[in-house]
């Protein structure tokens, strides 16, 4: 399996560092993260350990981002104290327009 690399900006790697451990997933915004390459390993672990022995880690807050054969984006993997948890990314909803309400003319 290939795997992008995410690697956390030091600013919300400080933040997450101190965030209280939660389960589930994690939502994780883009702008707190530079993509910095990619490897291929057989899961998230061993691309950990292959990372590491490469002398460039996966830090608490790193995501591992799942690349399919045909190159769309899969699933995302963060690195947490405790291993790996699934992960998405944030998407805001999109702002509605101000509703207008018409009232009826009294006569």
């Amino acid at each position: 399996m290939l795997y992008r690399i995410h690697r956390i900006k030091e600013m919300p790697r400080e933040n997450f560092r101190w965030t209280a451990h939660a389960g589930g997933l994690a939502v994780a915004k883009p702008k707190d993260y530079e993509v910095k390459g990619e490897i291929d390993a057989a899961s998230p672990y061993a691309a950990w350990k292959s990372l590491s022995a490469q002398g460039s880690p996966l830090r608490t807050g790193d995501i591992l981002e799942e690349v399919l054969p045909n190159g769309i984006s899969g699933n995302l993997h963060i690195a947490k104290y405790v291993g790996f948890e699934k992960a998405a990314w944030f998407v805001a909803e999109p702002k509605s327009e101000p509703q207008t309400i018409v009232t009826p003319e009294l006569s």
